[in-house]
Formats: C-alpha cells, structure tokens, sequence
C-alpha cells in the first residue's frame, strides 16, 4: 500500500483519463465471457454522466500503473438525490442532506492486485474527507452480494432500497457511512452539527 499513491482529478482530467478507466474497470469487474464490451461501454456511459454533475471529484491510486479509482458527486441539499427512496426518508439522513454534508460515491473500482488490499476502503474514506462529508452514501445492485458484504465489512449500513428509472438496475440497495461523533444522544454518528453548516 505505501507504494500506491492517491491523486485527486477534475473533471476534463477524467474525461481524458476515461479509456484508461474504462480498461480498469473490465479488468476489476469480473463478467462472463463476452460481455467485456457491453459492461465496459455501460462503465463509460455512467462516467460520461457522471462527470457532468456539479462538484463531481474523481480519486485514482496509481502505482506502476492505475490501479484503482473511486467518485461521486456532493448530493444536493433539496433531497432530490433522494427521490424513489422505498418509504419515509429518516429525519437525521433530512437534515445532514440539506446542511450539504452528505456526498455520494457512485462508483469504485479497484484492480485485483494483491497489494491493492484495502484501496477501496482507502479511496472512499479519503473522497469523504476531502468533502467533510458527514454521511457517505451509496447504491448497489440488490443481486450483487459480493458488493454489499464488502461495503458492510468497511462499516457502510444498509438502510433501505431506492427505485431508480432504468436503464440499469431499477432498485438498488442504499448504503450509509456515518462519518460523525458517535454520542449517547446519535449512538449511529448521524448527528447534524449546525456549526459545521455549509454557506449555501
């Protein structure tokens, strides 16, 4: 790990990078024989999106070679990143939503390299923390559970599902990491602090 070093891209660097990431993705994402192609154009429709969103931040980990990369987008504070989710959104995930702490991580990928053993973890908590985010949140796929056990594994809880309009998958399992000080009053870190309110 202390051979691979994190480094932070915009969004035209991204975009320049985007075959480069796209060829990570196929050699990190195991699929069946021949279907190479269509997961890697998928991977580069959603970059292609994605990179478009306001405050999207992209980090990749690079050693000889890239070897891991993993981005997202601040959720706006309106809670329209929201909208589909199965039932009553909790009153905390509101509030740290419109204080503008909460932030998305929309993909992660990371080679399987031996010593990439714990990248993924490294790149998101980084990510987070460059955002002062007080709340991680992501979706995955409700079939991939190789994906959620990780992402449980690293401390993420799972909250709920969100049905999204295709293509893709329509119901995606979401996934929280409280960031914030675990108190007797928020034994789940999701406490919404008004001293640390973002200027809109």
């Amino acid at each position: 790990m202390d051979s691979v070093r994190l480094r932070r891209l915009n969004r035209w660097q991204a975009e320049g990078l985007r075959e480069d990431l796209a060829d990570l993705y196929v050699e990190s994402t195991p699929a069946p024989p021949g279907e190479d192609f269509p997961a890697r154009e998928a991977f580069l429709r959603r970059l292609a999106n994605e990179v478009q969103l306001p405050g999207f931040d992209m980090l990749v980990a690079e050693a000889e070679t890239l070897t891991g990369c993993a981005y997202g987008v601040p959720v706006a504070r309106d809670g329209s990143w929201w909208e589909g989710f199965d039932g009553a959104l909790p009153q905390n995930l509101e509030q740290l939503t419109a204080s503008g702490h909460v932030f998305a991580i929309t993909e992660t990928v990371v080679h399987p390299h031996q010593h990439a053993h714990g990248l993924a973890r490294r790149l998101q908590e980084r990510l987070l923390a460059d955002h002062q985010a007080s709340l991680g949140v992501t979706l995955a796929d409700r079939s991939d559970h190789s994906v959620r056990a990780a992402l449980t594994a690293w401390g993420w809880q799972e909250i709920g599902q969100v049905h999204r309009q295709p293509p893709g998958p329509t119901t995606l399992r979401v996934l929280v990491l409280p960031l914030g000080e675990r108190t007797s009053e928020h034994p789940d870190g999701l406490a919404h602090n008004d001293r640390t309110q973002r200027p809109e």
